[in-house]
């Protein structure tokens, strides 16, 4: 007996059958978010959340099945280039956050909007924290204070990120 046609979810193999929009759009949106480092805005600490990273972070919770894990190395090395960190930090800190959820992703039963936060927000500080640590290591600068008001501003924006996400899901997917 069944009950109607069953959904298929859209996954890895199926990324040529869709649109060109449907595809792109979720590049596209994070390499915007990466550019928001280039608008002439001046501060004394460090406040500007890293853009680029929420993105990827809310399109990764938010999708799980669209993205490999190789996809955030690309990503990182356009956020680099445009970010001023040194060239690599994105890609490798980037790409041991996907493995991480990844990992998550196998071992977690369910997961909810709560939870999600929590693993961006862990995310988030491995990344901001790892870029300090890699500057203090290339250039012998850097302070791991001088990042907490980033880090408070980006984690208090990921809800926003997701719901934008979310919408620039529905209107990819749209027909």
């Amino acid at each position: 007996m069944t009950s109607g046609p069953r959904q298929r979810v859209i996954g890895l193999d199926d990324v040529d059958l869709l649109p060109r929009r449907a595809r792109w759009v979720p590049i596209v949106s994070v390499m915007a978010g990466s550019l928001v480092t280039l608008l002439p805005i001046v501060a004394d600490w460090p406040m500007l959340p890293p853009i680029g990273l929420l993105l990827l972070l809310a399109w990764r919770l938010l999708r799980p099945e669209m993205w490999p894990s190789w996809i955030a190395l690309p990503l990182g090395l356009f956020d680099d280039l445009f970010s001023g960190q040194p060239i690599g930090s994105a890609m490798a800190l980037w790409t041991i956050v996907f493995v991480a959820f990844d990992m998550m992703d196998n071992r977690a039963v369910w997961r909810d909007y709560w939870m999600d936060w929590l693993a961006a927000a862990a995310a988030i500080l491995f990344c901001l924290g790892g870029g300090v640590g890699l500057v203090a290591f290339t250039t012998g600068g850097g302070n791991l204070l001088s990042i907490v008001p980033q880090a408070v501003i980006t984690i208090l924006l990921f809800p926003a990120a997701m719901r934008l996400c979310a919408a620039l899901d529905r209107w990819r997917l749209a027909r």
